[in-house]
This record gives C-alpha cells, sequence and structure tokens, in this order.
C-alpha cells in the first residue's frame, strides 16, 4: 500500500476547521489509533484515497450502499432531479414513490413520514409513542444506539462504545429521568421492569439485530417476550431497523424474524447514500402526528428530492433483482473463510453474521450483550484493523461495528480479502 502523506495533511487541516478534524466522532480513528485516511472517490467495492490508494470497501457508508459506490440507477435517478430541482419545501411526487416502496415492502408499515437522519426518525417515534399512549418512560437496551437523542443516550454503543462514553456532557439528568435501561437479549429484566412500570412505559425501542456494538442478534426469546409484555401493557414496540431495513432481508429485519413492532425506524439504506430517515406505522398509529393529530414534527428539507429519488431507485434495484440469497451466500462464504484462517493462525475470535452484515469480534465465545462485547480485545482489533489497511482493505475503525458486503463485492473480490486476512491473522499470532 502506498504513502498517505495527502490524507495526513488534509486531516491536519481539517483538526483546525472541525472538532477532531471530523463530523462524526468515529472517523477520528480513535478506537484504532494513528489518523484516518481521506477519501475522495468510490465505484462498485472500492474507495480510493486522496493519495491514490484503493481500498475494497466494507464500510460501505456505514451501511447505506448496499449497491456499491455509484451504482448506475442511483445515479440516473439523482441526475434526473437535478434537472428539476434540488428542494422546494413543498409536496412532491418523489416522496410519494419512495413512500410506496417502503409501504409495499415493510410488513408493519401502512403510513411513513420522511425526514433527515436516523437520530430524527428515532426522536420522533418516540415522540409519537408518547403522545400516542400518554406515558412517559421508554424502555431502551445497553449497547444498542439509536442515534444521539438525549433520553436515549445512555450506554449507547457506536462511537459512544468506541470512546468509552456511556452517556455524554450536555445531557440533563432530566433528559433521561423517564428511560429505563435494561441488558440485551434479557426477556426476564424486561419482564421484571414492566412488572413494577407497566402503566407508564410509553414504549420500548430495541435493535432486533443490534449494529452499533458489533453484530449481535437479538434472540427469539427476547424480542417475543418484546412483543408480548408490550401488546398486554398497552405500549408500543419500535423496531430501529435504521442498519437493517432493507439490508437483512427486503422487509428488514421484522419480515426475516417473523416480529411485527408497532413503529419501525429506518434510515440508511433508504436513501440510497442521500441523508434521510423514516418512520412508520399502522394508521392508527401514524395518524396522531400533526397536521391530522397534535404530535408535533417538522423539517424543511424532510422529504428532500434528491433522497426520495435515490432512495427509490435503490429499493427499485432490490426489489426487482433480489440479491439477498447471492448476498447471504457470499458473505457466510466470507466468513467461514475469515474464521478458518483466524483459527489456522490460532487466533481467538467469534464471527456472528445476520444476511449481509457481520463483526468479527477478537472474543473467545459469543457476544450477546454489551457486557460481553466489552470483553473483546480492541487492541488486537486495532492492530487488525491496520493491516488490513496495509493489504488494501477498509474495514470499519472499530470493534463495535458492522462489515457489509454489498452486491458488488464478486467472487474474486472476496477472495481478495480472505487472502489479506490469512496474512493479517498471521501477523496477530507472530
Amino acid at each position: 500500500m502506498g504513502k498517505r502523506a495527502r490524507s495526513e495533511q488534509l486531516f491536519a487541516r481539517a483538526q483546525a476547521l472541525m472538532p477532531g478534524g471530523v463530523n462524526s466522532p468515529a472517523r477520528a480513528f480513535g478506537a484504532v489509533g494513528g489518523q484516518p485516511v481521506v477519501l475522495q472517490r468510490g465505484d462498485g467495492p472500492y474507495v480510493w484515497d486522496v493519495d491514490g490508494n484503493r481500498y475494497i470497501d466494507y464500510v460501505a457508508s456505514w451501511g447505506p450502499l448496499i449497491l456499491g459506490h455509484r451504482h448506475p440507477a442511483v445515479l440516473e435517478a439523482l441526475e434526473a432531479v437535478l434537472r428539476a430541482g434540488t428542494t422546494f419545501g413543498a409536496p412532491t411526487l418523489w416522496e410519494n414513490e419512495l413512500a410506496e416502496l417502503v409501504v409495499q415492502a415493510v410488513p408493519s408499515i401502512e403510513m411513513v413520514r420522511f425526514v433527515n437522519s436516523g437520530t430524527e426518525a428515532s426522536m420522533s417515534a418516540i415522540r409519537l409513542a408518547r403522545g400516542y399512549t400518554g406515558r412517559s418512560k421508554i424502555v431502551k437496551f445497553a449497547g444498542c444506539y439509536h442515534g444521539h437523542v438525549d433520553a436515549l443516550l445512555v450506554q449507547a454503543g457506536s462511537s459512544a462504545t468506541t470512546l468509552g462514553v456511556p452517556s455524554s456532557p450536555g445531557v440533563p439528568p432530566g433528559c433521561t429521568s423517564d428511560t429505563l435501561l435494561l441488558p440485551y437479549n434479557d426477556p426476564e429484566a424486561l419482564e421484571t421492569a414492566f412488572s413494577r412500570h407497566g402503566d407508564q412505559i410509553a414504549a420500548v425501542i430495541v435493535e432486533p439485530v443490534a449494529g452499533n456494538m458489533g453484530v449481535v442478534p437479538g434472540s427469539e426469546p427476547f424480542l417475543h417476550a418484546a412483543r408480548e409484555l408490550t401488546r398486554q401493557h398497552g405500549a408500543l414496540l419500535i423496531f430501529d431497523e435504521v442498519i437493517t431495513g432493507f439490508r437483512v432481508a427486503y422487509g428488514g429485519a421484522q419480515q426475516r424474524l417473523g416480529i411485527e413492532p408497532d413503529l419501525t425506524v429506518l434510515g440508511k439504506i433508504v436513501g440510497g447514500g442521500l441523508p434521510v430517515g423514516a418512520f412508520g406505522g399502522p394508521r392508527r398509529i401514524m395518524r396522531a402526528m400533526l397536521p391530522e393529530g397534535k404530535v408535533f414534527q417538522a423539517g424543511t428539507l424532510s422529504g428532500n428530492p434528491l433522497a426520495m429519488a435515490a432512495g427509490a431507485a435503490t429499493l427499485r434495484v432490490l426489489r426487482d433483482s433480489n440479491p439477498y440469497p447471492a448476498l447471504e451466500r457470499a458473505t457466510e462464504r466470507l466468513c467461514a473463510a475469515l474464521s478458518a484462517a483466524a483459527q489456522e493462525a490460532g487466533v481467538e475470535h467469534t464471527i456472528q453474521r445476520v444476511g449481509s452484515m457481520f463483526t468479527l469480534f477478537f472474543h473467545r465465545g459469543p457476544v450477546v450483550d454489551y457486557r460481553t462485547a466489552l470483553e473483546s480485545d480492541t487492541n488486537r482489533f486495532a492492530r487488525y484493523f491496520w493491516r488490513m489497511l496495509e493489504e488494501g482493505v477498509y474495514l470499519p475503525c472499530s470493534q463495535f461495528e458492522a462489515n457489509f458486503v454489498s452486491v458488488v463485492h464478486t467472487d474474486e473480490v472476496i477472495d481478495a480479502t480472505i487472502q489479506a486476512a490469512r496474512r493479517a491473522f498471521q501477523m496477530l499470532a507472530a
């Protein structure tokens, strides 16, 4: 791999202009040390940095690029919108097109509202749940990240885990006083919470497959308990499918698992690589939003034509081509080969995968919750990360993130990744 002098220069300049030199904390490479590469372009399964180094990309902009970089259908849709305008602050046909695709795809959604980020979508879904039920308390789970919403920034995953920040300065105690924090994959703790606070709980929000403490699947007993307990006590079940929506199945994790929540939070793939978020559910709940109901939510750029068009183009390709069986096979083959290479080198590990997302944990046994995720060997992960980068493979820069395989990761690309990993594991063993 070539030198990265230009990346170093640009990042040094960025640090004088932006806190930490970044606009999202994980990008600063704090979890792995050293300085981040500054990326300039992407195409298919590859990204290039400003020094001209090429990498196989398993970050995929943290999940959205299931079709890879610069997919022709997405570019064509964006070019068509650019000829018409970029924003209107008024109803447009592009909103209808994407809304119809979402409603047709996601089992539990009859109506949807678009916002500009996953954080906005989570925040709005929580407000809707409270407004609809007339209750205040929210249940969340340690290690699940639902954006930087004050009420939910308690033992969050993602960079909050990486940086060792279980909460954040600037969040007043009152903001989290109605948040009940429980361990993930623990149905007994959930039952206890409802036995004590059942008539005060507005909603349970959960990632059905956690992706921000690494890939940790929700167990069947845990998710079924969440579904049944919320029904019994008149609370709402919110699935945060920002990562899993259109990723683990076209209808999301709820389709794959056969569990329908009351509200669903979406992002990433639903915007086709542009900034977007969404939340949706049955008409009886969604009609509590203004202007039909009284729960307030608004956004000048919500339903932005560019994001709507890119999202609709992506969803049409996924619907019409059904790449999910092939993605499943490709990711399974990659994970099996990575595990074999680690085992051959004597490197303790476990790989957890759901669909085309996976995490290689430097941990000897299964990771089932936040506590076991934190037992992973983050120093060993950092060494693995940098060796893979030198080998031309761009991985998420934290042990506690998901890797994403896209439809453009061909057999040849995966084979190159496997060979790079073999060398990286041998280095770790040595």
